[in-house]
């Protein structure tokens, strides 16, 4: 095996097989390896600056995952991840990576503490903070919760019945708690016509909306009550 290919390799290894010019620089691999290594195949461009090895299975998300590479690409996953300005994927991306809803996911969605710009038309920036109970780890990326990606499309102006199916599919599958979404949906209740900070109602709503079967139980662990 070529030595800077070994080199990329130990760069790409906690990076689902990726790898940034940049990483591929800090790791004695200059631009010529780079093509070179593209040109007999061993390497393929999956986005401006981000490489992916060949011969490693293709990691699902692959775009977003090199979207998301790009903001900081020269700093390696397993550092940004430990980082309180980390990029978060959310609002639709978010969607996207627990599975839920059927929101287009072409554009590429983060939320970052501090303004940021970006020259790609399929990537969207976010502004605000996103305390560390409202965010995890899913599929390696940082992600909000997905009560927090729910208020966020909330906040948004997605169509209501898009919301309310994944918030449906959500409390179905477990990936929050009702209690959590009704308090992080809260800033949203007076625009739907609840009294302010309402989340418990919004959350009946949103269900009500998704004919969620089992609503009136959610909506009373919503509320805290002991069913």
């Amino acid at each position: 095996m070529a030595r800077p290919l070994q080199r990329l390799f130990d760069a790409a290894e906690q990076q689902w097989g990726l790898c940034t010019r940049q990483q591929a620089q800090q790791a004695g691999v200059g631009a010529s390896s780079l093509a070179r290594l593209a040109r007999d195949g061993l390497l393929e461009r999956v986005a401006h600056g981000v490489y992916r090895i060949r011969g490693a299975s293709e990691p699902d998300h692959l775009t977003l995952r090199a979207a998301w590479l790009q903001l900081e690409p020269d700093t390696p996953a397993w550092v940004r991840v430990r980082s309180p300005d980390v990029a978060l994927v959310s609002h639709a991306s978010a969607a996207s990576l627990y599975g839920v809803g059927d929101l287009r996911a072409d554009v590429h969605e983060f939320t970052l503490p501090a303004r940021r710009q970006t020259r790609r038309s399929d990537v969207r920036l976010h502004r605000g903070q996103v305390p560390d109970a409202q965010w995890l780890l899913l599929h390696g990326l940082p992600t909000t919760r997905a009560g927090r990606m729910i208020a966020d499309l909330l906040a948004d102006h997605i169509e209501p019945a898009s919301v309310a199916q994944i918030t449906a599919e959500v409390v179905h599958r477990v990936f929050d708690y009702p209690a959590t979404i009704a308090e992080c949906i809260a800033p949203s209740a007076a625009r739907f016509g609840f009294r302010r900070d309402d989340g418990v109602a919004l959350f009946d709503h949103l269900l009500t909306l998704a004919n969620y079967p089992d609503r009136a139980e959610m909506v009373a662990l919503a509320r805290g009550d002991e069913r």
